[in-house]
């Protein structure tokens, strides 16, 4: 069997490496991680251009019908790059609308998610890290929404909002019209920043098949921060060896000593290997239903947990300047942690694997 990506999505993603190199620089990467707002118009507006704000979006509403696969390639690149960009949660409030909303909602909401003039983003996780939808327990009464969510990513810049709801539903909130605090969290990843949301009797709608679609984007989430995890830390590989080149010890580079060399293998032999998890993850949401739940948090799991520990390994081969504010190690290394605890820890998803399997 051949498992290996079409010409139309090695162009995707050759397409929007062109986009990010070009755009966001190191110079410009470090001006928007300072500025700590995690978007920037032009970049979002280029983005919206290449159609990566519908891809996900059925053609009738004017995406490009594509997948979870193309989703998590792009999702790879965006990672390499660490662009600033609300992506992640406009991808998936793009998909629970797309698999769960009624005829007039996605009528009313897509064509309009798909341009990009209407940013969205989920808000899934509450207190006691709650991210399952099993364990929502924000009530929607009627029409009105009242409670809290916790980490909802890019919130602040939300003109919608996709909220996981009691019984594993979800529900359309859009939080300009009032009724919901939103309030910023202080995270390790300033390229996607946080909020903490509370809803006080805002007017909310129920998606019609927001409890068939809620698993599905949940794992479409996990899939999206594992290929995340992956671009980022190969970037974080290519910068290490390329520091190794040309820092110096003794009088000779780095990248002689043999345990240097060793350290390096080492991490690209356990980091490669898992770029098959994630692609299987990705390509088993829309092909393979009865593996995709299990291969969403195996992926998330390992993935995520490999990113953390090249991650950690850049940044002692960089002589732990990572943790200074000058070196671009730390952007990549934030954005691993970042990825490795959004929609659950790695424990957590190996625990549900477990559960999946019957263990």
């Amino acid at each position: 069997m051949e498992f290996s990506l079409t010409e139309e999505q090695e162009l995707l993603q050759e397409t929007v490496r062109g986009f990010v190199a070009k755009e966001c620089p190191s110079p410009r990467l470090r001006e928007l991680f300072d500025a700590g707002e995690g978007h920037d118009a032009a970049l979002w507006t280029g983005l919206a251009e290449m159609g990566l704000a519908g891809l996900a979006v059925p053609e009738a509403f004017g995406g490009a019908g594509l997948e979870v696969l193309e989703l998590a390639l792009v999702a790879e690149v965006l990672g390499a790059g660490a662009l600033p960009a609300p992506f992640f949660g406009h991808s998936l409030a793009t998909l629970a609308l797309a698999l769960g909303g009624s005829e007039a909602q996605r009528m009313s909401w897509l064509p309009r998610l798909a341009t990009g003039e209407t940013i969205g983003s989920v808000a899934f996780a509450e207190p006691g890290e709650a991210w399952d939808p099993s364990a929502w327990r924000l009530c929607l009464d009627g029409d009105r929404l009242t409670g809290a969510k916790r980490f909802a990513p890019h919130a602040h810049l939300a003109d919608l909002l996709v909220v996981g709801i009691a019984g594993g539903g979800l529900a359309l909130v859009e939080p300009r019209t009032g009724g919901v605090q939103i309030e910023r969290v202080d995270g390790l990843d300033r390229t996607r920043p946080l909020a903490h949301l509370r809803f006080e009797g805002a007017v909310a709608e129920a998606l019609a098949q927001g409890g068939a679609a809620a698993p599905r984007v949940r794992d479409a989430g996990l899939v999206l921060l594992a290929a995340d995890a992956f671009g980022g830390a190969w970037t974080l590989l290519e910068m290490t060896r390329a520091y190794t080149l040309v820092r110096e010890q003794f009088g000779f580079p780095l990248a002689q000593f043999q345990a240097v060399k060793h350290q390096l293998a080492n991490l690209a032999t356990d980091l490669e290997p898992t770029r098959a998890l994630w692609w299987f993850a990705a390509h088993a949401q829309d092909h393979v239903r009865d593996q995709a739940e299990r291969s969403a948090a195996i992926a998330k799991a390992h993935v995520t947990e490999r990113a953390v520990q090249v991650a950690r390994g850049a940044l002692e081969l960089h002589g732990g300047i990572g943790f200074t504010w000058e070196c671009d190690v730390q952007f990549w290394f934030k954005r691993a942690l970042f990825d490795r605890a959004l929609l659950g820890s790695p424990a957590q998803h190996r625990e549900r694997s477990a559960r999946l399997a019957g263990w």
